[in-house]
């Protein structure tokens, strides 16, 4: 593996790793109504498009991290319907 890609990895983890914090919170409060249901909204579509990009271009450190992404924002999406 050569720098390049390392680097989109530990970019990949530091980022998708940084939404974790705020699905444990929903999790353990059951409670969402602060978050912006149109701002997960759209990030949930731009991830699902990043995700789309990565597969079309055959670039791993984005299908990961985006595949990744998408299932916690999803699941935080799915959460501020259920409690929000």
């Amino acid at each position: 593996m050569d720098l390049i890609a390392i680097i989109g990895y530990v970019a990949a983890v530091a980022t998708t790793s940084s939404f974790l914090p705020q699905l444990i919170k929903i999790l353990r409060k059951r409670r969402a109504e602060d978050i912006s249901l149109l701002m997960y909204l759209i990030f949930v579509s731009g991830i699902t498009l990043w995700l789309i990009y990565g597969i079309l271009v055959h670039e791993m450190p984005i299908i990961a991290a985006n595949g990744v992404t998408l299932v916690i924002a999803l699941a935080i999406l799915i959460l501020k319907l259920k409690y929000g």
